[in-house]
């Protein structure tokens, strides 16, 4: 039997695909161009914006997950 833990995160993983899907699917110019973007920004500032998400996610899923 899984996890509640395991399926938040598959749930959370197909919620990723759906969105990610989504807008490929209705800009695709638009997400070639961000693309393009991330491949001139420097590392330094990609790991700032990568730890910033991660953070939020995490910050996100406590709030929504505490007792009340």
């Amino acid at each position: 039997m899984r996890s509640i833990a395991f399926a938040d995160f598959l749930i959370g993983l197909g919620i990723l695909f759906v969105l990610e899907g989504l807008m490929f699917a209705a800009s695709p110019n638009w997400m070639r161009k961000a693309m393009k973007s991330a491949i001139a920004t420097p590392d330094n500032i990609l790991r700032a914006v990568g730890i910033g998400s991660a953070v939020a996610g995490l910050v996100l899923i406590w709030v929504m997950r505490r007792p009340i």
